[in-house]
């Protein structure tokens, strides 16, 4: 068991319920209180204490443990075979069921399911174990349902439709009555609502609460993806109402309560497109001749006030999410691209975090709190870019986001040039420390008007874009730290990273080993040393993304908690998101716990910030989730036009069905299905990640080079086919 998972609160919380299950069935006749409990699992902590505690009470709520008299608690005989856990449906049908404080999963075959879909929340049967044999069950009943609604396509007949959903995981359709229908038309995606499965139907019952559209149509299958995941594309009409009633100007009044940090020299550094700017850089040379560096933040807490319909639906979001063509905004536009947006020449409060720093880029001293701020200069990342590797300031026509060449002042000039040289001495220092350097490529897309893909390119983390980066880890750091630090304990919102699961990295060793790469098993800092020399090694070469997707797979997650454990991926002890609440829930709860404790108030309970936390990771991933398949959409509409072209690729993945290749030149992946190679039967090697032919032994590999052709595309299901053409020579 590795260490990185002993780091988690949830793997922590795993071993104490397993903990409770072993005392209480190794003595099934007995009844035992915590303390006794305690003792036998070696619990000593407090904070363990008391989640041994809270987990008695919801297990014995969740009737998987009977509770004699009070606070004395035993085994009940049916814990051994029935349990409760989540569904997740593998491509063939069957299902394996997740089981809290379980090592290994259960598998329950297609015909055992009893109506349960993909992520539901069920009670499961485990048949006894044979020897040498996995964990083998049936579902009993369905608790909850992850999700009701499914996109779909729908096939009308005489009376009735049936929606066939796009999801590969939902394995039956849905009928629909005439009355049900909406104003869909055959042949048309929709959104169905299942409302009830009577016993004796062979489908679902449900009712078509949306018409997305023609399939294939880019707004249609745009809207799909997010609809899938439940995410919103619009903004409900009450929740725009209320924004624009919001009092968004400047008053004397407020600026009193703050401080005034308008005179500073302050500039904002963003992508050439953004439309918001949430975070801006001041720069003074002060007498001593150190530096007073501030870290600006738009202040959206203060228009978003507590249980109001908007912060409500903030809340709900929890994230913006970034799809190829558009950002579907946490926040309405009057706050995203008005009144939080830091745009030059007008004033703006602001969240900060204030920094004296020396030439060396030592901390003397830091301040945080509420303040009004006015930003001078807008610069793209291109003409910050140009700054540092010139040291001058004539910006050309090429890359000005003015349309025009112009000048920058001197003073602006010189105020880069020493915070690039700040920012690359903390970043020297964090990789020192252990910090992981992940700039994996990212493929972008040129789009024409009508959002077709005209073209691929790759974005670059250059000094500029660095040079943000180190100043906002900064702020985030030392906020974390500032309340972290401080005593009794605080309730705060953390973004932790637990160390990386052994297993994981043990299997990627055995990848990059094909490749000439090996790891350091030695400790935590030649884990992280030997991470970074992999990824910086691979730079430039064939098997780069492939490296970089396999190393940030062997990762753990990045959550918000309130249990600080540490990220380890940057190295830091206290780290927290201080510096994005325009398009983060997370950091507009630390803005007020912040504010609330720099007015010396009492520490609120931690139960509804974590659950808030859990939320907010969970929106998290579903929008990655989102902005992944729409790049893949991308990706299959930009090889509509390269129908029969051929590509050299790199074998990214091999399964039992088929090698997934990615295009070297465009990163596009997509796969070759083991039937459609027609020179030899193949066979799958797990151990070896290969295909084998059966009577030539020609072997396909994970990271060979092969030359492949565009076979089809399908952008409703978001499928890629090559055909293979043979290894490169």
């Amino acid at each position: 068991m590795s260490k990185g998972k002993k780091s988690t609160k949830n793997h922590r919380n795993n071993e104490i319920t397993k903990g409770i299950f072993t005392v209480l069935e190794k003595e099934p006749q007995k009844s035992f209180n915590y303390k006794q409990i305690a003792e036998k699992i070696g619990i000593v902590d407090a904070h363990d204490r008391n989640n041994l505690i809270k987990r008695l009470v919801q297990l014995k709520e969740k009737k998987r443990i009977l509770e004699e008299g009070i606070g004395n608690y035993k085994a009940i005989p049916s814990t051994k075979t029935y349990h409760t856990g989540t569904v997740d449906i593998t491509g063939r049908g069957n299902a394996y069921i997740v089981v809290e404080g379980m090592d290994d999963d259960i598998f329950v075959p297609f015909n055992k399911l009893k109506r349960a879909f993909h992520k539901d929340e069920v009670e499961v049967y485990i048949f006894p174990k044979r020897k040498g044999k996995k964990l083998e069950g049936e579902i009993t009943k369905v608790v909850s349902r992850h999700k009701t609604s499914f996109v779909g396509i729908l096939d009308m007949q005489k009376d009735f439709g049936f929606v066939r959903p796009t999801d590969y995981r939902m394995y039956t359709d849905i009928f629909v009555p005439k009355n049900k229908l909406s104003t869909a038309e055959d042949g048309d995606k929709v959104i169905v609502e299942i409302k009830e499965w009577p016993d004796n139907a062979d489908s679902p019952f449900g009712t078509i609460v949306q018409v997305l559209g023609k399939p294939g149509e880019h707004n249609t299958e745009i809207h799909s993806i997010l609809a899938e995941y439940g995410l919103p594309y619009e903004f409900p009409v009450e929740v725009e109402m209320f924004a624009n009633t919001l009092d968004t100007s400047i008053k004397e009044e407020e600026i009193a309560k703050r401080r005034d940090m308008r005179d500073s020299l302050t500039f904002t550094i963003d992508p050439k497109d953004a439309k918001d700017f949430d975070d801006a850089l001041s720069f003074t040379v002060l007498e001593n001749g150190n530096y007073e560096i501030g870290v600006h933040i738009a202040d959206v807490s203060h228009y978003l006030t507590p249980d109001t319909l908007l912060d409500e639906e903030a809340y709900n979001r929890a994230t913006s999410v970034y799809l190829v063509d558009r950002v579907v905004p946490m926040l309405p536009e009057v706050l995203s691209n008005n009144a939080c947006s830091l745009r030059p020449n007008e004033e703006k409060y602001t969240f900060s975090a204030v920094f004296e720093i020396d030439d060396k880029a030592v901390i003397k001293s830091e301040w945080f709190g509420r303040t009004v701020t006015e930003s001078n200069e807008r610069f793209a990342y291109e003409e910050a870019q140009h700054i540092i590797e010139t040291q001058e300031g004539n910006i050309s026509e090429e890359i000005s986001i003015r349309d025009a060449a112009y000048q920058v002042d001197g003073e602006v000039v010189q105020a880069t040039l020493t915070m690039d040289r700040l920012a690359k001495i903390m970043r020297s220092q964090r990789m020192e420390e252990g910090a992981l350097s992940f700039d994996k490529v990212e493929v972008r897309f040129n789009l024409n008007e009508e959002s077709e893909p005209v073209g691929v390119y790759f974005k670059e983390s250059m000094d500029a874009n660095k040079l943000i980066e180190e100043f906002m880890l900064l702020a985030n750091r030392r906020v974390a730290r500032f309340i972290g630090k401080q005593k009794p304990e605080k309730t705060f919102v953390y973004r932790v990273h637990a160390d990386p699961d052994e297993d994981k990295l043990m299997a990627l060793n055995v990848i990059i080993s094909r490749f000439g790469h090996n790891l350091d098993f030695k400790d935590k800092k030649s884990i992280s040393a030997s991470l970074n020399k992999l990824l910086e090694d691979v730079k430039g070469k064939k098997e780069q993304n492939l490296v970089d997707t396999l190393a940030i797979r062997s990762m753990s997650k990045a959550i918000y908690t309130v249990d600080n454990i540490g990220h380890y991926g940057l190295a830091f002890d206290y780290y927290t998101h201080f510096t994005s609440p325009i398009r983060r829930y997370p950091d507009i709860m630390v803005h007020r716990l912040l504010q609330h404790y720099l007015d010396g108030g009492a520490t609120p309970k931690a139960e509804p910030y974590e659950e808030k936390c859990k939320h907010s990771s969970n929106m998290e991933g579903l929008a990655a989730n989102a902005e992944r398949d729409s790049i893949k959409y991308m990706q299959i509409k930009f090889m509509e036009d390269h129908k029969d072209s051929e590509f050299v690729g790199v074998i990214s993945g091999v399964t039992e069905w088929g090698l997934y290749v990615e295009i070297i030149e465009n990163k596009c992946e997509g796969m070759v299905r083991i039937r459609d190679i027609k020179d030899d039967y193949y066979t799958f090697d797990d151990k070896e990640y290969a295909i084998v032919g059966e009577k030539t032994k020609k072997t396909y590999q994970l990271g060979d080079e092969v030359v492949v052709m565009v076979k089809s595309t399908d952008l409703v299901k978001r499928h890629l086919d090559f055909s293979l053409l043979g290894k490169k020579d």
